[in-house]
């Protein structure tokens, strides 16, 4: 059985600072590619920043500058440290991992449970 777990959304003004977590737990072989997602209000779930197992990064255009995504192998945890925070980042955020645990033969796509994050102008 496979986890990943979110924290560290919450209330912050425009132009302030979060920083999210997501650890993976469980039965874990090995991780591929880490990644974060946020679902606004009213609209469908969209890439923010993924993270490969060798480090390459690649972020959404609106967050380009503003948001990093940086892991720790070591913990199977990805960060993501959003600056410059927009009440257009106001969403729901969701990290996504793609893990092979110890029973599985094949990379299988896990998600967190999703943490809010809220922008007030």
């Amino acid at each position: 059985q496979v986890q990943l777990v979110e924290s560290g959304g919450g209330l912050v003004q425009a132009g302030g600072s979060l920083r999210l977590s997501c650890a993976a737990s469980g039965s874990i072989r090995s991780v591929n590619d880490m990644g974060w997602y946020r679902q606004p209000p009213g609209a469908q779930r969209e890439s923010v920043a993924v993270i490969t197992g060798a480090g390459s990064t690649n972020y959404a255009d609106s967050v380009k500058g503003r948001f990093t995504i940086s892991r720790d192998n070591a913990k199977n945890t990805v960060y993501l440290q959003m600056n410059s925070l927009k009440p257009e980042d106001t969403a729901v955020y969701f990290c996504n991992a793609r893990i092979r645990s110890w029973t599985g033969a094949t990379y299988t796509n896990y998600w967190g449970q999703g943490t809010q994050v809220t922008v007030s102008s």
